[in-house]
């Protein structure tokens, strides 16, 4: 079906807005994806409803390929470049019939080769596109199958341990990268990552294992475990695929990898080596700008703290300040924030280690402290650019924080990220660095905290039933038990058998109101700051997770490992 054809069917039948519509088609026009995937994405339609409105349509069945074990056999039938083209999956196979699940039954041009090829008649099924790529790459994906490359490995003699503390010829060690099972494993390390959904790869070396983990909606799972013997081998081929010094072992280094995925998506991987005593520990933080989440609205802000940090970010001047720990969400925050007041109205420059994703109209500079381009000196110079709104990375000194809250005092607006527990506790850290009571007072517009937890899956959740004396325990007021439902993942294969599928924000967002600064100048501590922005209505990150299990969207075991209570 064209994609005019289906939006206009969509439109007809209340299911998407003309506007939706629009920015889908831009959507599918910048990604190279389908009108269906683009709706998707932008979570205009849910991907069952969409396999149901054209099942209903062309009156054809729709099913849930993860429900289904299809014979190898019946695989065979369709080679993988043809399912690959046309995205789908043959199901069963029943007389001189084959049942074929797609995406898009309308797609004439498909039914015809498959007929054309196997000889079989052919029975069309409607699958959701999720489902459908999941299916390929599981059933198709048999070269490259960890079961398979792991045990090509196990006959792979050719290397040799190194010891760390011996010498080793970097032309072999360089030639020993290029042997095949070594170059597969790599791949397939690099592509199942994306495949898992994982945000970050953890290669480590001990001293009687080697394993890779994947860092999987925040938490670490193990997923294999190469021959120890090709530690060197595997670490040095993503060295060089990082465009990394693979002689130097002793020292700390950054690098980066892009890797095409087809249809024009490429994916950035920021790659860290770091000498442990076993051997170079490699992580792989993946950087995919086409799942970037830049709607403030759908990053789990409640209203009313969205309102404030809206309103906060729209002033002229003042410093805005996102804190919390590596891999919270903070960038992504402050990409949000950018993305909103990007205009051609305005100058913004950015000062980021590193420049983690690019965007037209703002002007990023990537930091080299080796050269003496840091935080501060960005900002010396983005003064003198005529700025607007600056971003800062993080704010890691007093003399970042000082040309920082100076900017904020002279009709500039700065966002910039610190690591802290909370909101409150932001205060102290600046403080701690240096910087005069009366200075964060009158420069802080707003600071948000952030944590992020796990989604409960929607495709296995069910109600769980927790005591009255756990809810109480964890913060909900008594009144309210028995108002909601509280959910668990029971394990599917859409969740990979964890309970949880994608992650929500988790916000303490405190504006600077007049008490707090107040309270700034004198003197007050964290407990008692926290206790006045308690007092004046603003959710900790405790309640703001609370409400993301009344709301059916977390668990408790979520809420009590992302918070602490607010004693």
């Amino acid at each position: 079906m064209s994609a005019e054809r289906l939006g206009e069917l969509l439109i007809r039948n209340d299911m998407i807005t003309d506007l939706q519509l629009a920015n889908a088609v831009a959507e599918q026009k910048k990604e190279g994806i389908r009108l269906g995937a683009a709706l998707v994405r932008l979570e205009y339609i849910q991907e069952t409803d969409l396999a149901s409105f054209l099942s209903k349509h062309y009156g054809v069945p729709s099913i849930n390929l993860a429900e289904f074990d299809v014979d190898p056999a019946v695989i065979e039938l369709i080679p993988s470049e043809v399912a690959q083209k046309y995205q789908l999956v043959p199901v069963n196979r029943a007389g001189s019939t084959l049942i074929v699940a797609m995406s898009d039954p309308s797609n004439i041009f498909a039914i015809d080769d498959i007929k054309f090829m196997t000889g079989y008649n052919v029975e069309v099924v409607v699958a959701a596109e999720a489902a459908i790529k999941s299916a390929i790459d599981q059933y198709y994906d048999q070269s490259s199958s960890l079961a398979d490359v792991m045990g090509s490995l196990e006959d792979f003699d050719d290397l040799e341990l190194v010891e760390d503390g011996d010498l080793e010829d970097v032309a072999d060690l360089a030639k020993a990268t290029e042997d095949a099972p070594v170059v597969k494993l790599c791949n397939l390390i690099l592509t199942d990552a994306i495949k898992k959904k994982a945000s970050d790869i953890h290669i480590e070396p001990y001293e009687h294992t080697f394993r890779v983990r994947y860092r999987i909606d925040g938490v670490l799972y193990e997923v294999m475990k190469p021959p120890r013997k090709l530690k060197n081998a595997i670490t040095s081929r993503l060295k060089i695929m990082a465009s990394l010094d693979i002689a130097e072992r002793r020292l700390p280094q950054d690098g980066r990898i892009k890797i095409k995925l087809g249809r024009g998506q490429e994916m950035d991987y920021r790659v860290n080596v770091l000498p442990t005593l076993f051997g170079e520990k490699v992580v792989c933080r993946l950087l995919d700008k086409s799942n970037l989440q830049l709607d403030m609205t759908k990053l789990g802000y409640e209203e009313e703290a969205l309102a404030h940090f809206k309103r906060e970010i729209h002033k002229p001047f003042g410093m805005v300040l996102v804190t919390g720990p590596t891999g919270s969400g903070k960038t992504v925050s402050l990409y949000s924030a950018l993305s909103e007041l990007n205009k051609i109205s305005e100058n913004i420059s950015t000062a980021e280690d590193p420049v983690e994703f690019n965007f037209a109209g703002i002007n990023q500079v990537q930091m080299h402290e080796e050269i003496g381009l840091n935080f501060a000196a960005a900002l010396r110079a983005f003064l003198r650019q005529d700025p607007d709104i600056i971003m800062i990375g993080e704010i890691r000194d007093f003399e970042t924080a000082e040309i920082g809250i100076k900017a904020a005092l002279t009709g500039h607006l700065v966002l910039s990220t610190l690591h802290t527990n909370d909101a409150p506790s932001t205060i102290n850290r600046m403080l701690n660095m240096g910087i005069e009571p009366f200075l964060v007072s009158s420069a802080v517009n707003l600071i948000s905290a952030q944590r992020l937890g796990r989604r409960v899956c929607s495709e296995c959740k069910e109600p769980d039933n927790i005591s009255e004396d756990a809810l109480i325990s964890a913060g909900i007021p008594e009144g309210e038990i028995g108002k909601f439902v509280i959910y668990k993942g029971k394990w599917c294969p859409t969740c990979n058998d964890t309970g949880y599928k994608g992650r929500v924000g988790i916000y303490h967002v405190m504006p600077m109101v007049e008490e707090l600064k107040e309270m700034v100048l004198s003197g007050a501590n964290t407990a008692e700051i926290k206790q006045e922005s308690m007092r004046l209505g603003f959710k900790t990150m405790r309640q703001s997770a609370l409400t993301k299990l009344m709301e059916g969207v977390t668990t408790l075991e979520e809420v009590m490992r992302c918070t602490v209570g607010d004693d």
